[in-house]
């Protein structure tokens, strides 16, 4: 992971679950980290402690994906204070939890709030950073994604669809960006994350009913992305980390 180190990432929702695992990962390999957080701030100043105890540089920056203003103040910020940014991991993401036949609680709110978050907010950390990325030649993003957008099933049909024009996006991002930046996409199942809080037993179940019967912690997710990170030959792929969700 030598070539890692000294890089410049920002991680967004980097406070809790597969951002912090990805944060962590990425200060044992030297890098410079900015910890993106919209309300877990407690979290986040924990994740920045622990990099720094760690041996590597990073900061945590308030700034809700979904104002593009916010997001261009983050990404200044961060070339202010480290010079440049190399990569982008999109991971900020909100969810609804509404039954797949409940279209009457499918309003144009949750059609907004999800789309404005999980697909236009990442469209707003990528556009923000290509010009620094363009300008030095260099560049990776990898945007979070997840299997309801392949499968249609997922805590609603409004989170399913976000995630389905992640993996489109991701795509085609990778052929308007190349060949300076690459862009690629994590794909998870179910991980274990604050999300299965209270429905512990529905997550042990979901695990022994999975080829594989377990689901992905955050680490596996982690490891993923710096692998996309770091594989100079990947772009425009959608990896799926599911135990055989899918099949």
């Amino acid at each position: 992971m030598e070539q890692l180190r000294d890089k410049t990432f920002i991680i967004t929702g980097g406070g809790t679950g597969i951002g912090r695992a990805t944060a962590l990962k990425l200060a044992d390999a030297g890098a410079k980290i900015v910890v993106n957080y919209s309300r877990s701030e407690k979290e986040a100043a924990e994740v920045v402690r622990e990099i720094i105890h760690r041996g590597s540089k990073a900061f945590a920056y308030k700034a809700n994906v979904a104002i593009e203003k916010e997001v261009n103040e983050m990404v200044s910020q961060t070339v202010t204070s480290f010079g440049t940014v190399d990569g982008l991991v999109n991971n900020a993401s909100i969810t609804a939890q509404i039954p797949m036949n409940d279209l009457e609680s499918v309003t144009d709110q949750v059609w907004d709030s999800l789309f404005d978050v999980n697909v236009k907010g990442m469209f707003h950390c990528i556009k923000a950073v290509v010009p620094y990325m363009k300008k030095q030649k260099s560049g990776v993003i990898v945007n979070l994604g997840s299997v309801a957008g392949m499968t249609g099933i997922g805590s609603s049909i409004p989170y399913a669809a976000t995630k389905a024009a992640i993996h489109t996006m991701t795509r085609s991002l990778a052929i308007a960006l190349a060949p300076e930046i690459r862009v690629n996409s994590i794909s998870p199942g179910a991980v274990d994350t604050r999300w299965w809080s209270g429905n512990e037993e529905k997550m042990y179940q979901l695990a022994g009913s999975l080829p594989l019967q377990k689901i992905s912690t955050p680490n596996d997710i982690a490891e993923a992305i710096l692998f996309q990170l770091m594989q100079e030959s990947v772009t425009g792929q959608v990896f799926t980390i599911d135990n055989g969700q899918t099949l």
